[in-house]
C-alpha cells in the first residue's frame, strides 16, 4: 500500500514540473513575441530595388508599405539602382508613394547606381529623395520596350502624358517642374552634387546611417499633414537606428522573372513547340508536360502584361496550320503559313498603346525554330511513309518461303512461319524455295527462287 501511494506521488510530481515548465515556455515566447513586436515597432524598414521596374516591383513596394504601416515603423527607404521599366507599374508604384500614410524615403544607392527612366519618376515621389556620391538621376525620355524611339503621333501621347505626370509629381513634393519636364523631353541626367544644386533630390548620403542621421528630424508632408520623423526610439545604446530589411517574396520573385516581356514571350513559345512535339509525336509526355507548365507560366505573366488580343490569335492561327502541314498534303502551304502567323503573332503581341515589342532576335530565333522543328517532323513522316511494310499481307511482298508439297498451279507455301494458299505458273518441286510475288486475300503468288 505504501509502494502504491509512492509511485502516486511520484507521478503527480511529474505532471506539476511538466506543467510548469510549459507555462514558463509559454511566458517566455508571450515575452519574446511582444519584445519583436515592440522592435519592429522601432525599427527602420528598408527595400532594394536593383533592376527594371515591372509588376513584381509595383506589387512588392505596396506590399513593404502595408508592412511597415502594421508594424509601426517610423519610415520606408526604397534603396533604388534601375535602368527604367515599365510605365504602368511607374504609375502605380507613384501613386502608393505619393498616399503612403508613413514617410517614405527613396535612395539612389550605392555609387554608380542611377535612377534612370522610371527612377526619375520613383525618386521625385519620395517624400525625401536622397542620393549617394557617384550616382546619376535623369534620361526619362520615353521609349518603346525595345529600346527604340516611339514615332509619330503615338511617341507625342506618351511624351506628353510623361511630362504632365512628371511635372505633378516634382510640383506636389516642391522640386524643380522645369528639370524634371527637360528629363523627359530632352533626356538630361545630372549628377548627385548637381541634383541637390538644383533642387531635384534633398540631400546626399554616403551611406545607410548617415542617411538615417540626416533624415532625422525633418518634417516632411504625409497625407496632406505635416509630421516630423523621429527616429529616436528606433536607435540601439550606441546610437545607431535599427533598420529592417523586408525581402521579395518567393511570389515576387517568380513574378519579377516571367513578367519580363521577353520571358514571357519566351514561355509563351516555349509552351507552344512542347505541345506541338506532343501532338506530332504521341506518348513522348515530357515535351507535353513541360509545354503546359511553361504555357501557364505564360499564362500568369499575361495578366499583368498588356496583351494583345489579336498578336494572340496569330500565335494560335501558326500553331494550327503547322499541326495541318502534318495531317494534310499542302506541300508547304500550311508550313508557310503558320510560320508567317507566328512571326506576326510575336510582332503584335503586346498593345500598341504600352510600347512593348518582343526584341527582334528571338522572334527570329523562334522561327528558326519553329521551322527546323517542322522539317525535321516531315522529314521523319515521308521516311516512314516511303518504307515498306514489314507487317501484314502486304509485308509478305519480296519475302521467301518454301513450297509444302509439289505446286502445279496451286498449292501451299509456308512463309513467316504461316501457311498459305500458293498459285504459280511453272512447276515448282516439293521443299523448293520461293519468292512472293502478289498478295490476294489469303492467296498469294509465287515464283521459283533462284538459288
Amino acid at each position: 500500500m505504501i509502494a502504491k501511494r509512492t509511485r502516486s506521488n511520484l507521478v503527480s510530481e511529474s505532471v506539476v514540473r511538466m506543467a510548469g515548465i510549459a507555462l514558463m515556455m509559454l511566458t517566455a515566447a508571450v515575452m519574446l513575441s511582444a519584445s519583436g513586436e515592440a522592435a519592429g515597432g522601432r525599427s527602420v524598414h528598408r527595400i532594394v530595388i536593383d533592376g527594371p521596374i515591372s509588376p513584381a516591383t509595383d506589387d512588392f513596394i505596396s506590399s513593404a508599405i502595408e508592412t511597415a504601416v502594421e508594424s509601426g515603423a517610423p519610415l520606408l527607404v526604397v534603396q533604388l539602382d534601375t535602368p527604367g521599366g515599365l510605365l504602368q507599374s511607374t504609375q502605380t508604384i507613384v501613386q502608393d508613394i505619393l498616399s503612403a500614410p508613413l514617410p517614405v524615403v527613396v535612395y539612389v544607392a550605392p555609387g554608380g547606381a542611377s535612377a534612370t527612366s522610371a527612377g526619375v519618376f520613383i525618386t521625385l515621389s519620395g517624400h525625401i529623395a536622397a542620393m549617394a556620391p557617384g550616382t546619376t538621376i535623369g534620361a526619362a525620355h520615353p521609349v518603346s520596350g525595345g529600346g527604340a524611339d516611339i514615332e509619330g503621333d503615338m511617341g507625342k501621347k506618351v511624351e506628353n502624358f510623361a511630362v504632365s505626370f512628371v511635372g505633378s509629381i516634382a510640383r506636389q513634393r516642391g522640386r524643380n517642374v522645369e528639370w524634371a519636364e527637360s528629363a523627359v523631353r530632352e533626356s538630361v541626367s545630372i549628377t548627385e552634387t548637381e541634383a541637390v544644386e538644383q533642387n531635384v533630390v534633398d540631400l546626399i548620403a554616403a551611406n545607410l546611417d548617415e542617411l538615417l542621421d540626416l533624415v532625422d528630424g525633418r518634417t516632411v508632408n504625409v497625407g496632406g499633414t505635416e509630421q516630423t520623423i523621429e527616429l529616436s526610439s528606433a536607435r540601439t545604446a550606441a546610437g545607431g537606428v535599427i533598420v529592417v530589411d523586408q525581402e521579395m517574396t518567393l511570389r515576387q520573385r517568380v513574378l519579377n522573372v516571367i513578367t519580363d516581356p521577353n520571358i514571357a514571350y519566351l514561355l509563351m513559345m516555349a509552351g507552344m513547340l512542347g505541345l506541338y512535339m506532343e501532338f506530332s509525336n504521341p506518348g513522348t509526355i515530357f515535351p507535353g508536360v513541360a509545354g503546359a507548365i511553361c504555357l501557364l507560366l505564360a499564362l500568369q505573366a499575361s495578366q499583368v502584361l498588356p496583351i494583345n488580343l489579336t498578336g494572340i490569335m496569330l500565335l494560335i492561327l501558326g500553331m494550327a496550320f503547322l499541326l495541318a502541314e502534318l495531317l494534310l498534303p499542302s506541300f508547304g502551304v500550311f508550313g508557310f503559313g503558320g510560320l508567317l502567323a507566328l512571326t506576326l503573332g510575336s510582332l503584335f503581341l503586346y498593345t500598341p498603346e504600352s510600347q512593348l515589342v518582343v526584341d527582334r532576335s528571338l522572334i527570329a530565333g523562334t522561327v528558326v525554330l519553329f521551322g527546323a522543328v517542322l522539317i525535321l517532323i516531315l522529314a521523319f513522316v515521308v521516311r516512314d511513309r516511303r518504307r515498306a511494310a514489314s507487317t501484314g499481307a502486304e509485308g509478305l511482298v519480296g519475302e521467301i518461303g518454301v513450297a509444302v508439297g509439289e505446286i502445279d498451279g496451286t498449292g501451299r507455301v509456308r512463309v513467316h512461319g504461316e501457311y498459305w494458299n500458293a498459285r504459280s505458273e511453272q512447276r515448282i518441286a516439293d521443299k523448293a524455295h520461293v519468292r512472293v510475288e502478289t498478295v490476294d486475300g489469303l492467296t498469294i503468288t509465287v515464283v521459283p527462287q533462284q538459288e
